[in-house]
């Protein structure tokens, strides 16, 4: 993955380009750990050759997977940056992909693999987000 600095101002935003076979949860991560990033928020569109989503199911408190192993396209990546309780990073990310016939699949990204690339642009902001566990649902919530 390669990156650049686009803004340098209170809200610092980057362009991260992803290479090919790059793991975009790992690297997104990564990227906020070096850059001590504790909140942000991204968009991005590429493609993927596999994607692993997930259906939040709120009575078993898990994700159902939906693994979708063929080429797609981005057609958008939304998500955030934020700190854990335990200060470790957490992205939160949906995405809809389209299939060559047309359809489309969307959910939380649970891991996807780039190909051919994956443009992201990035926006740190000035104020930390941390996330709190909730146990009703059994999630880590941003608490403002």
């Amino acid at each position: 993955m390669k990156s650049k600095l686009l803004n340098d101002d209170q809200q610092k935003t980057y362009a991260l380009i992803f290479d090919k076979g790059d793991e975009v949860i790992e690297k997104l991560k990564e990227f906020a750990s070096s850059n001590s990033l504790s909140a942000s928020h991204f968009t991005a569109i590429g493609a993927f050759s596999d994607v692993l989503l997930g259906y939040f199911d709120v009575t078993k408190k898990n994700y159902k997977k939906i693994d979708v192993r063929e080429q797609v396209e981005v057609l958008t990546l939304m998500g955030d940056i934020s700190l854990k309780p335990d200060g470790e990073v957490q992205i939160h990310a949906h995405v809809v992909v389209g299939k060559s016939d047309g359809t489309a699949h969307g959910g939380h990204v649970l891991s996807a693999t780039v190909f051919p690339t994956l443009e992201v642009v990035l926006t740190e902001s000035p104020a930390y987000l941390h996330r709190q566990y909730d146990e009703e649902t059994g999630l880590a919530l941003i608490h403002l």
